[in-house]
C-alpha cells in the first residue's frame, strides 16, 4: 500500500501505474498483430503491403526515374520542379533573417494605402465620368436614402464638411511625406559628404606622393648634371697629349729658371700631365614653381581658411605670389623681405640688398622685382636660390566655413614660427640680378611685363627700364603731363574728339584730402600701353611709344591706391572707399560700389574682386552674381567687450589669382584662403 502511493505521488494523480501498465499491454499486441509472424488470429495487412512495394521495385520505367534522380544534383532537381519564372520570384522575394532583424521601427502613423491615397491628384468630377460611371443598384440607392434621412440642407452640409476634413486629412498626410522626404535627402546628402570627403583624402595623399617623386625627379637631374660634368671633365684629361721627349728637357731647364716669386710659378703641372684649372660650371638652379600643382584648394567651399602663416613682426607693407601653392614674396615695415613655399608654409630665405623697408614687389615665375625707401629699384632671381628638400604637401584647411568640412588635425593644421625655423643666410645669396637707381625719392609702386619694368616714385615721376641692358630709357614726368593737359584745354572740362571721350582735369597743384598718399599710388603695364592712377584721383592711360597721355578717367575723389586693367575692364580702388570698374572701350564707368573705409588693396580675376577696406576680412564681390561676402575673420579687441574687431589684424594688402587669396595684416600675419 505504501509503495502505491509512492508510485502515485511520482506519476501525478492522473496517471498511475495500473494505466501505464495497460497502455503498454496494448501497444505491444498491436505491434505483434501488425509486424508478427503470421498465425492464428493476426491479419497480413502489412506483410502485403511490403510485399507489392517490393513488387514495385523491380519495375525498370521506376528504377530508372530512381537511378537519374540520384544522379542529378540539387539545383538540376529543383528546376525540374518549378519553372524559371517562379525560381527568379523565389530568388527576389527571399529576405534573410540579418535584414528581418535590423527592420527599422516605422514612426510613421500613416498607412501605405493612405499615402498612395494622398498622392492622388484633388479635382472635381468631371461631368464625362458622371455620364459614364456605373450606376448604382437599387438596393444601394435605397441603404443611401435610408443613411441619408433627414433635412435636404443639412444632408448637403453634412457631406461638404466630411469632404473637407477628408482633404484636410490628406493634406496632413502629404505634409508627412514631404516630411519624410525630406528626412532621406539629408541622409543621402551625409553619405554624399562622406564620400567626397573620403575622395579628398585620396586626393590628397595623390599631391603627397606626386610631391615625393617630384623631387626624386629633381634628385635624378642632378645626379644627370653630375655624370655629366665628369663625362666632360674625363674627355678632357683624354684630350691632353704627353709632350715630346726632346721638349721635355727644354721644359725642365725653362721650369727651374722661373724665380719662386714669379706669379706663373706652379700654375700649372710639370710637364703638363695635368689639365689647368678650369671654371667649374654654376650649377642650374632648382626651379621654383612646381611641374604640377595641388588642385584640392578648387574642391573646398568658398572662404576656406587654409592656413595662416605669422611672416613678419610689423605691418605687411607689400606681398605677391607666382601661382596657387606656389612661391610668395612678403615685405613688412622690419625691413626684411622673405620668401616662402606657400605648399608648405614655411620660409625659404631672406631677400637681402635693400637699405629700407619695401613698399612695392611684384613675383612674375622666378623673376622678382621690389621697390623701396631707399629709391631702389631690385630685380632678384629665385631659380639661384638654394631650397631645403621638401617634406609633404601642406592642403589641409586649418579652418572651414563648410559645416560638412571636418577640422583638419592640430598637428597637421599648426603653422611654423619664421623664428623657430630659420632659413640659412646662404639660401638667397646667389639671387640678386641687378639694381636700378634712377629717383630721388621712394619707390611706390611698379610693374614689369616681359622685358619692360615701369616705376613710379615719390618725385612725381614714372620711369621706363629696359630689362634687358639695366637701365632707364623713358622719363614720364606726371605733374609736366598735367600741365599740358591743363593747357590744352580752354574750359575746365573739355571733350577729347579723337577718342569721344571726356578729358577733364584736375589740378595738381592743390594738396590731396589724405597728405600721407603716394603721389603715383598704383600702375599697370602691358606692352606699350600704361595705366597709373595718382594722389589726385585721376586715373591716366599712358602710350609708352609717345610718352603722352593718352585718356584720363574722372571720378574718384580721393588718391588712387591700387588698379589692375585687363582686356576690357579696368578696376580701381581710392581713399574715397570706393572701387570702380571702368570700360576701357569707352571710357566710363561701369561699376561703382563703397565701403565704410578706405581702400587699401584690391585685385581682381576671372570671378571675384577682393578688396582690404581696414576691416580684418577681406572684402569680395562676385562679378557674375552680384554678391558681396566677407573671407577672413579676424582677432576680436578684447578691450572692446568684443564688439569691435582689433586694429592690429586689419588686412592691408590682399592678392588673388585662379580663386587662391592671400592677404597679409597690420600684425605681420598672412593669411591664404580660397575664394
Amino acid at each position: 500500500m505504501a509503495q502505491n502511493e509512492d508510485d502515485g505521488s511520482i506519476l501525478g494523480t492522473a496517471l498511475t501505474t495500473r494505466n501505464v501498465e495497460a497502455f503498454g499491454r496494448k501497444v505491444t499486441a498491436t505491434a505483434n498483430h501488425l509486424v508478427g509472424p503470421l498465425g492464428e488470429g493476426t491479419t497480413s495487412a502489412y506483410q502485403n503491403a511490403i510485399r507489392e512495394i517490393h513488387h514495385e521495385l523491380r519495375r525498370p520505367s521506376l528504377q530508372r526515374s530512381v537511378f537519374s534522380f540520384v544522379q542529378n544534383s540539387p539545383t538540376e532537381a529543383v528546376r525540374a520542379r518549378l519553372s524559371r519564372t517562379e525560381i527568379q520570384h523565389r530568388a527576389l522575394t527571399y529576405i534573410p533573417d540579418e535584414l528581418l532583424e535590423s527592420i527599422p521601427e516605422d514612426g510613421n502613423s500613416f498607412s501605405l494605402f493612405q499615402g498612395f491615397q494622398a498622392s492622388l491628384p484633388e479635382s472635381e468630377e468631371s461631368e464625362h465620368r458622371k455620364k459614364h460611371r456605373r450606376h448604382h443598384s437599387k438596393a444601394h440607392k435605397l441603404l443611401e436614402d435610408v443613411k441619408d434621412e433627414g433635412h435636404p440642407q443639412l444632408v448637403k452640409v453634412k457631406k461638404e464638411r466630411d469632404k473637407v476634413s477628408h482633404r484636410l486629412e490628406m493634406m496632413g498626410i502629404r505634409k508627412n511625406l514631404c516630411s519624410s522626404e525630406i528626412f532621406e535627402i539629408d541622409k543621402k546628402i551625409a553619405n554624399l559628404n562622406d564620400m567626397r570627403k573620403i575622395v579628398l583624402d585620396r586626393l590628397s595623399e595623390l599631391e603627397d606622393d606626386e610631391l615625393k617623386v617630384e623631387q626624386e625627379l629633381l634628385e635624378l637631374d642632378n645626379k644627370v648634371e653630375d655624370m655629366q660634368d665628369l663625362v666632360e671633365e674625363e674627355q678632357k684629361i683624354a684630350d691632353i697629349k704627353t709632350p715630346p721627349a726632346e721638349s721635355e728637357a727644354g721644359t725642365e731647364e725653362q721650369d727651374i729658371a722661373t724665380p719662386t716669386g714669379s706669379p706663373s710659378f706652379m700654375s700649372q703641372s710639370i710637364y703638363e700631365k695635368l689639365p689647368a684649372e678650369t671654371p667649374t660650371k654654376q650649377r642650374r638652379g632648382r626651379p621654383t614653381r612646381r611641374r604640377s600643382m595641388p588642385i584640392r584648394h578648387e574642391h573646398f567651399s568658398p572662404g576656406t581658411s587654409i592656413r595662416e602663416i605669422p611672416a613678419h613682426n610689423d605691418t605687411i607693407t607689400a606681398l605677391d605670389f607666382d601661382a596657387p601653392f606656389g612661391t610668395m614674396v612678403t615685405a613688412a615695415l622690419d625691413d626684411t623681405v622673405r620668401v616662402w613655399d606657400l605648399n608648405q608654409g614655411r620660409c625659404l630665405g631672406l631677400l637681402e640688398g635693400h637699405r629700407a623697408s619695401v613698399r612695392c614687389l611684384q613675383v612674375e615665375d622666378n623673376i622678382v622685382a621690389t621697390g623701396s625707401i631707399d629709391a631702389d629699384v631690385r630685380l632678384w632671381d629665385l631659380s639661384h636660390a638654394e631650397y631645403p628638400t621638401p617634406t609633404s604637401s601642406f592642403i589641409t584647411p586649418s579652418n572651414s566655413n563648410n559645416p560638412n568640412d571636418t577640422p583638419a588635425d592640430s598637428s597637421d593644421s599648426a603653422d611654423p614660427d619664421p623664428d623657430s625655423a630659420q632659413p640659412q643666410q646662404s639660401s638667397m645669396a646667389d639671387t640678386p640680378l641687378t639694381t636700378l637707381s634712377a629717383h630721388v625719392s621712394e619707390i611706390t609702386a611698379l610693374h614689369f611685363h616681359k622685358q619692360t619694368l615701369v616705376s613710379g616714385s615719390a618725385d612725381k615721376t614714372l620711369r621706363q627700364w629696359d630689362l634687358v641692358k639695366g637701365r632707364c630709357v623713358q622719363t614720364l614726368d606726371v605733374l609736366w603731363a598735367a600741365a599740358q593737359a591743363s593747357s590744352s584745354s580752354n574750359t575746365p572740362s573739355s571733350t577729347d574728339s579723337s577718342s569721344g571721350t571726356t578729358g577733364t582735369w584736375r589740378s595738381t597743384t592743390r594738396l590731396p584730402r589724405d597728405a600721407s598718399a603716394d603721389f603715383v599710388g598704383a600702375l599697370q603695364c602691358f606692352d606699350a600701353a600704361l595705366a597709373c592712377g595718382t594722389a589726385d584721383g585721376m586715373v591716366r592711360l599712358w602710350d609708352l611709344r609717345t610718352g603722352q597721355v593718352h585718356r584720363s578717367l574722372v571720378g574718384h575723389t580721393g588718391p588712387v591706391v591700387a588698379l589692375q586693367f585687363d582686356d576690357v575692364q579696368l578696376v580701381t580702388g581710392s581713399g574715397d572707399r570706393s572701387v570702380r570698374i571702368w570700360d576701357l572701350r569707352t571710357g566710363a564707368i561701369f561699376d561703382a560700389y563703397a565701403y565704410d573705409a578706405p581702400i587699401t588693396s584690391t585685385m581682381f580675376d576671372a570671378r571675384r574682386i577682393v578688396a582690404a577696406a581696414g576691416e580684418s576680412v577681406v572684402k569680395v564681390y562676385d562679378k557674375g552674381d552680384g554678391r558681396h561676402w566677407d573671407v577672413g575673420e579676424g582677432e576680436v579687441d578684447a578691450a572692446d567687450g568684443g564688439s569691435s574687431r582689433s586694429r592690429g589684424s586689419t588686412v592691408e594688402r590682399v592678392r588673388i589669382k585662379d580663386g587662391f587669396l592671400v592677404g597679409g595684416r597690420r600684425t605681420g600675419e598672412v593669411g591664404v584662403w580660397t575664394c
